[in-house]
C-alpha cells in the first residue's frame, strides 16, 4: 500500500512537473524574440547545451506531449563556408561578369548603367560601380578608381590597397561621394572549420577628390560577410557565421573607427524554440551622417538566403526536420495509460517531415534602424534572393519540394492568407520571378515548363499558362511587361532502355548555353518567340549564377553577357543535380577554362537576338595565374560606349559596331 502512494505521488510530481512546463511555455508564446539573460546562458548555447533561462526543455525529448514535434539538422552547403549573395573569396578571381539595368543620369547629356538590381531603390553591392565619370572596380586585392572621361585616354585615377593583405576587397557600393569598400579577412586554412575566423571589414571613402580617397569611416564585424544593401544613403550589411570564442570567452564585440566596443551578451538576441550557436549580425550606417555611430544588432539565427525591400529584410533559414505522429495532448495524459503513452516509441515520421524555411522579417524604421517583426514557416525551400518578393503590403515566396513547387503570399502580419497548388511533381525549380501581379516559374526534369501565376487576389493565386520546351532557365529578366528574357541551357533528352528495348530511365545532357525572349501577353498561353544557343556542353557564365553579371537596356536595344568554355563537359543527369553547384565546382575548384568572352547582343522583339561580337581581354603574365585570359569583371555603358572591365584592363568600344577606342591595362606583367 505505502509504495502504491509513493507511485501515484512520483506521478503528480511527473505530471506538475510537465503541467507548469506546458503552461510556461504557452505563456511564452506570444515573445518570439528573447534576450540572452546571462553570460552563462550564451556559454551554453555555444556549447550547444542548453542554457539556465531554457528550463522545461526536457520537453524535447525524443516524444512530446504538445502534439507533433520536430528535429532540424541544418544544412551543410557552399553557402556555409562561402556566405553571400556577393561573390565567393574565389569569383572575383574566378567566373565574374557583366551587370546593369537601370539607367542614371547625373546630367543631361550622360546615361549610365547601374548594377543589375531587384528591388527598386535598393542598391546592391557589387564588384564594379560608375557614376559616369569613373569606373570603380576590384583587381586582386586592390581597388581601383578609373577616369573615363575622356574616353579616348583613359586613366588611373587612383589605387585602394589594403594595408594587410589577407584583407582582400569583395564588394562596393557608391552613393554620391562615398565609395564603401567592403572587404573579408581570408584565412583559406580555417574556412572548413566551425570557427572560421573570417571577418567583414567595412570601410567608407571620401571621393569628393578622385586621385585623392579618404577613409572617413571604417567598422569591423567578426563574422562572415552575407551580403548588403543602400538604401537612400542607409547602408545595411549583414554578417552570418557562428559564434566563436577567444581566451575562452564568446565573442560579443566589434570594432568602428580603431575602437573596440563590446555591448555585452545582452545585445545578442535569439528567437523562441530556435536552439542554435549560428549568428547573424545586421549593421546599419548613415551615409548622410557619417559621424554617427554604426548600429549593431546580432541575433542567433542562420542565413540561407536574404530579400531586402525599402520597408523590410527578411532572413531565410532552410533546415529538415522530422516530425512524429501518434504523440497524445496534453489533456489525453493525465493517467496511468497516458503517462505510460507518453514515454512510448510508438511514434511514426508522417508526411510533413522534410525540408522547411524559416521566414524572419525585420523593419526598416524612420530613423534606419533595424527591429525584429515576426517569423513564418513554411514547407520547402527556395531558390535564390529572387524566390522572394514583397508587393502592396504581401510577401510572396517560390518554394519546392518533391511534391513540387509553388507560391505561398503571407500578408504583413506574416499569416499565410493563400498558396498555389503544387506544380510539376518530382521537379526542380530551376528560377522564379515576380513582376507586379504575376510570377514566372520554371521547373526541370527533362523538359523546361514555365509556369505563369497570377496573384491578383493574393487570397486565391491561380495558374494561368504553362510552356515546356528543351533546356531549362536559371535567370528570368523581365524584357517589358509583356515579355521576358530567360537565360540558361539547352539540353537533350536521352532515352536509357535495356537490351529488350524497354524504358529503364530519361535524362538530359547540356548542349550548350541558351537564352530565350518570351512573349507572356496571352498570360494563358506564353509563347517562346526567339532563341539562341551559346557554344555547346562545356560553355557557361557567370549569369547562371549571379544576376549582376547582366547588362540589358531595351531603350539600347543591348544585352551582353560573358561566356566561358570550360575543357571539361557539364552533364544534368537527374533533376536532383543543382546546376549551381555543378558551376561552382568549376569556378571555385580551377577547373581550366580555354577562353573567356563577352557576348554583345542586340535584342528586340522583331529580330530577337543578334550576335554584334565579342569583347576578350588578354591576360597579363603571372606566375599565380593558370589562364591564359583575363576573367572579365563587369560590363557598363556610358553614353553610346562599352566599358568591359577586369582585373587587368578596362576598354572602350564604340556600342554601334564594337570598334575599339582605347584601352587601359590596371596591371603591369609580372
Amino acid at each position: 500500500m505505502k509504495k502504491a502512494i509513493k507511485i501515484i505521488i512520483l506521478l503528480i510530481i511527473i505530471l506538475l512537473i510537465i503541467f507548469i512546463g506546458y503552461k510556461v511555455t504557452r505563456d511564452d508564446d506570444d515573445v518570439e524574440l528573447i534576450e540572452i539573460s546571462s553570460k552563462a546562458e550564451l556559454e551554453a548555447i555555444y556549447n550547444r547545451t542548453e542554457g539556465a533561462s531554457m528550463p522545461f526543455r526536457l520537453l524535447t525529448l525524443p516524444f512530446s506531449v504538445f502534439g507533433e514535434m520536430s528535429y532540424s539538422y541544418p544544412y551543410i552547403t557552399n553557402s556555409d563556408i562561402f556566405k553571400g549573395d556577393g561573390i565567393a573569396p574565389s569569383d572575383f578571381t574566378a567566373d565574374s561578369a557583366s551587370t546593369t539595368d537601370s539607367i542614371t543620369t547625373t546630367q543631361p547629356t550622360k546615361e549610365y548603367s547601374t548594377t543589375n538590381i531587384q528591388v527598386e531603390n535598393v542598391d546592391e553591392a557589387d564588384i564594379t560601380k560608375t557614376d559616369g565619370d569613373y569606373i570603380y572596380s576590384l583587381s586582386e586585392e586592390k581597388v581601383i578608381i578609373t577616369d573615363v572621361r575622356d574616353e579616348n585616354q583613359i586613366k588611373i585615377a587612383s589605387e585602394i590597397e589594403q594595408n594587410d593583405s589577407d584583407i582582400i576587397p569583395i564588394d562596393l557600393i557608391l552613393y554620391n561621394n562615398k565609395l564603401v569598400v567592403i572587404s573579408e579577412e581570408i584565412e583559406s586554412s580555417t574556412i572548413y572549420s566551425r570557427n572560421y575566423d573570417n571577418i567583414t571589414f567595412v570601410s567608407i571613402y571620401d571621393i569628393s577628390d578622385k586621385e585623392n580617397p579618404k577613409e572617413v569611416k571604417n567598422y569591423q564585424l567578426e563574422q562572415p560577410y552575407y551580403t548588403s544593401r543602400c538604401i537612400d544613403g542607409r547602408l545595411y550589411v549583414i554578417s552570418s557565421g557562428y559564434l566563436k570564442e577567444e581566451n575562452d570567452e564568446i565573442v560579443t564585440y566589434y570594432y568602428e573607427d580603431g575602437e573596440q566596443i563590446d555591448p555585452g551578451y545582452k545585445n545578442i538576441k535569439r528567437i523562441k524554440d530556435l536552439n542554435t550557436d549560428a549568428q547573424t549580425i545586421l549593421s546599419m550606417l548613415d551615409l548622410n551622417n557619417i559621424n554617427e555611430k554604426v548600429k549593431v544588432n546580432s541575433y542567433l539565427m542562420d542565413v540561407e538566403n536574404a530579400y531586402v525591400s525599402e520597408n523590410n529584410i527578411y532572413l531565410l533559414d532552410e533546415k529538415y526536420e522530422w516530425k512524429y505522429s501518434g504523440t497524445p495532448e496534453i489533456s489525453s495524459i493525465f493517467g496511468f495509460k497516458g503517462i505510460l503513452g507518453a514515454f512510448s516509441n510508438d511514434y511514426y515520421e508522417n508526411e510533413d517531415s522534410g525540408t522547411y524555411t524559416n521566414i524572419y522579417k525585420f523593419n526598416l524604421l524612420e530613423d534606419g534602424s533595424i527591429k525584429y517583426d515576426k517569423k513564418a514557416e513554411e514547407k520547402g525551400e527556395t531558390i535564390n534572393q529572387f524566390s522572394i518578393d514583397e508587393y502592396a503590403g504581401n510577401l510572396r515566396i517560390a518554394l519546392y519540394d518533391s511534391e513540387g513547387s509553388r507560391v505561398v503570399i503571407f500578408n504583413n502580419e506574416m499569416e499565410k492568407i493563400g498558396e498555389t497548388e503544387a506544380l510539376a511533381e518530382g521537379e526542380r525549380m530551376y528560377s522564379s520571378r515576380f513582376l507586379g501581379n504575376k510570377a514566372y516559374l520554371v521547373t526541370y526534369k527533362t523538359i523546361d515548363p514555365l509556369f505563369v501565376i497570377d496573384l491578383s487576389n493574393p487570397e486565391r493565386p491561380e495558374v494561368l499558362g504553362e510552356l515546356k520546351i528543351p533546356g531549362y532557365s536559371t535567370y528570368l529578366h523581365p524584357y517589358d511587361e509583356n515579355h521576358l528574357i530567360g537565360i540558361g541551357m539547352q539540353t537533350e533528352e536521352r532515352v536509357n532502355r535495356d537490351s529488350s528495348g524497354r524504358v529503364r530511365s530519361t535524362s538530359a545532357v547540356i548542349t550548350g548555353m541558351k537564352m530565350a525572349l518570351f512573349d507572356v501577353t496571352d498570360v494563358n498561353n506564353p509563347v517562346q518567340i526567339s532563341d539562341t544557343v551559346i557554344g555547346d556542353s562545356r560553355t557557361t557564365s557567370a549569369i547562371l549564377t549571379n544576376h549582376k553579371a547582366l547588362l540589358f537596356s531595351k531603350e539600347k536595344q543591348l544585352l551582353a553577357i560573358p561566356v566561358n568554355n570550360y575543357t571539361e563537359d557539364f552533364e544534368i543527369e537527374n533533376s536532383s543535380d543543382e546546376y549551381d553547384s555543378i558551376v561552382s565546382s568549376y569556378t571555385n575548384y580551377n577547373k581550366q577554362y580555354v577562353s573567356e568572352g563577352y557576348f554583345v547582343y542586340n535584342i528586340n522583339l522583331t529580330d530577337g537576338f543578334t550576335l554584334k561580337g565579342t569583347i576578350t581581354h588578354e591576360k597579363t603574365t603571372s606566375s599565380k595565374s593558370y589562364y591564359n585570359v583575363s576573367r572579365l569583371l563587369r560590363g557598363l555603358y556610358i553614353d553610346d560606349n562599352l566599358y568591359t572591365v577586369s582585373e587587368d584592363y578596362v576598354k572602350v568600344n564604340r556600342l554601334e559596331d564594337l570598334q575599339e577606342i582605347s584601352q587601359l591595362k590596371i596591371k603591369e606583367d609580372e
